[in-house]
């Protein structure tokens, strides 16, 4: 009695497990701003820290030699893109989906012209090490201060 009672308590069980399979994301980086530190500062002292999540089919997010720059950021007052260095997200010898985040901290800024404050958006977007370019995203208005 307690045999017939098992076997298909056992078999209900099992039928019911789940597979949690490794989530599957593009081999191009998709990332999303999470939080920007402050929308004021005060040129040349205060520091920006804009954090950013990310997501990599392949795992080949940032590089072990610092003299690439994985992570660009455009200030719209400025041509020319600040670029900056990602250590790797994964172990560069493996191809595994990433998720995760970061703290970007952006160099002082300052004002271009002789005004006392500027306002600037930014565009922030990564390259991974097979030269996939992620989406771009956008942080501000951020208001920069004389004092």
């Amino acid at each position: 009695m307690k045999l017939r009672l098992i076997v298909p308590l056992l078999l209900l069980i099992s039928a019911c497990e789940k597979i949690v399979e490794d989530p599957v994301f593009s081999e191009v980086p998709a990332i999303v701003l999470l939080e920007v530190s402050q929308d004021t500062i005060v040129q040349f002292t205060e520091q920006l820290i804009v954090t950013i999540q990310y997501e990599d089919g392949d795992g080949d997010l940032g590089t072990s030699d610092p003299d690439i720059n994985s992570i660009f950021v455009q200030d719209s007052r400025l041509e020319e893109a600040d670029e900056y260095y990602l250590p790797p997200l994964a172990p560069e010898d493996a191809t595994i989906s990433i998720t995760g985040s970061f703290d970007l901290k952006l160099s002082p800024t300052f004002l271009l012209g002789n005004g006392t404050q500027e306002i600037s958006e930014l565009s922030i977007y990564l390259i991974d090490r097979a030269g996939n370019k992620s989406n771009t995203l956008k942080a501000g208005p951020i208001i920069i201060k004389k004092e």
